[in-house]
């Protein structure tokens, strides 16, 4: 029976064990420029066999959050170019998580205070992060305008050309970010896409638009590099559909011939209960579907893992289980689950924005 800490091949990717850090916005990337600061983050980290980053704006346009990083503009690539370095001279393993929110955002995050985009004009009844007097405070999100058919390709093509930035930059690889209510998730689902075009309506017309981007992402730079996080049925940033497993059955269907380095699953409601009375979903039906059409790829989970529920995932036949939150707090996070050691308590008033406390400030086992 496979372990927890032993390798596994993602695509491309040789890992040297099967826990991955999962994205987890930090908000200390100002003027979306990564620092050195988030440098010595991940390299502190770099144990885990798979860093995925927080999650990047593929352009300004796809910006949400106060201080998230960006991968579109020289200063923000020469900043990975740093973060991407150091986690290799410590052997580690990174991939950057390619975001648009789309609705999710303000009018003060958006070029020339425009309103966000989504695939219809339907306000997220959600919070985004501004920066009030240099204090991140938490606002409810702009009401957006619905894009244009003739926006669509050139979405796309922000996709493909930060992840073409990305290979430059010195990531192994890519994560598409389709989850968690942002830009694509959007016109997933139900909730948020009241299109009448060749986007919205039917299963096949809402997968339309993230279908595309991935494939323009595995033309540029290889499936065996290009991951795609996935919830099913999270209801984060006010999103929902009324039929998750026919549409993410179908969606996986596709995914299968693409060749991906690995699928992401969110299972449950991100960050909070992994099973939800309302929104039932058959996670081990979604993976036979995705093998059954050829889907190679590993198959990560991710949602409230300690290390016995971990083992049994893997055990059950998960190829990654992906960390978030004790990962922030436990930078030998790898070491501790090995050891069944205690782990340190993260300080949650430190989560997003700020310096070196609450960030790389964390004791280690040695």
């Amino acid at each position: 029976m496979p372990s927890l800490f032993e390798p596994v091949q993602a695509g491309d990717l040789h890992l040297a064990n099967r826990i991955a850090m999962a994205p987890l916005t930090r908000n200390r990337a100002p003027d979306a420029i990564p620092t050195p600061l988030m440098a010595t983050y991940y390299t502190q980290r770099a144990s885990a066999g798979l860093l995925i980053t927080e999650a990047t704006a593929i352009s300004p346009q796809g910006q949400g959050y106060a201080d998230v990083p960006g991968l579109y503009g020289t200063e923000q690539l020469d900043g990975w170019k740093r973060v991407t370095s150091a986690v290799h001279a410590e052997g580690g393993k990174i991939v950057v998580q390619l975001w648009h929110v789309g609705r999710v955002s303000h009018t003060d995050l958006q070029p020339g205070n425009a309103a966000p985009v989504a695939p219809s004009a339907i306000r997220a009844h959600t919070k985004t992060v501004l920066l009030k007097d240099g204090v991140p405070t938490f606002t409810d999100t702009s009401m957006p305008r619905a894009l244009d058919l003739g926006e669509l390709p050139g979405i796309v093509q922000d996709y493909r050309h930060a992840a073409r930035n990305a290979i430059a930059c010195g990531f192994d690889g890519v994560e598409i970010h389709a989850a968690n209510g942002y830009l694509l998730d959007q016109f997933l689902k139900t909730g948020a896409n009241e299109r009448t075009d060749d986007y919205g309506g039917s299963i096949k017309n809402r997968a339309r638009l993230t279908l595309e981007v991935v494939r323009a992402i595995v033309d540029e730079i290889g499936g065996g590099r290009t991951g795609i996080r996935l919830s099913p049925v999270t209801p984060a940033n006010d999103i929902v559909d009324e039929n998750p497993q026919q549409l993410f059955d179908y969606l996986l269907a596709q995914l299968a011939p693409l060749g991906l380095a690995y699928v992401h699953i969110i299972e449950g409601a991100t960050g909070g209960a992994r099973e939800l009375a309302d929104r039932p979903f058959d996670y081990a039906a979604l993976k036979a579907v995705y093998r059954k059409a050829g889907g190679k790829g590993a198959w990560m989970v991710n949602n409230a893992y300690d290390r016995a529920l971990a083992d049994a995932a893997v055990a059950a036949g998960a190829d990654i289980v992906a960390f978030g939150r004790p990962f922030i707090a436990n930078p030998d996070l790898v070491a501790r689950l090995e050891k069944n050691a205690p782990l340190n308590e993260p300080d949650r008033a430190t989560f997003y924005g700020g310096g070196a406390a609450g960030y790389i400030d964390y004791p280690t086992l040695y």
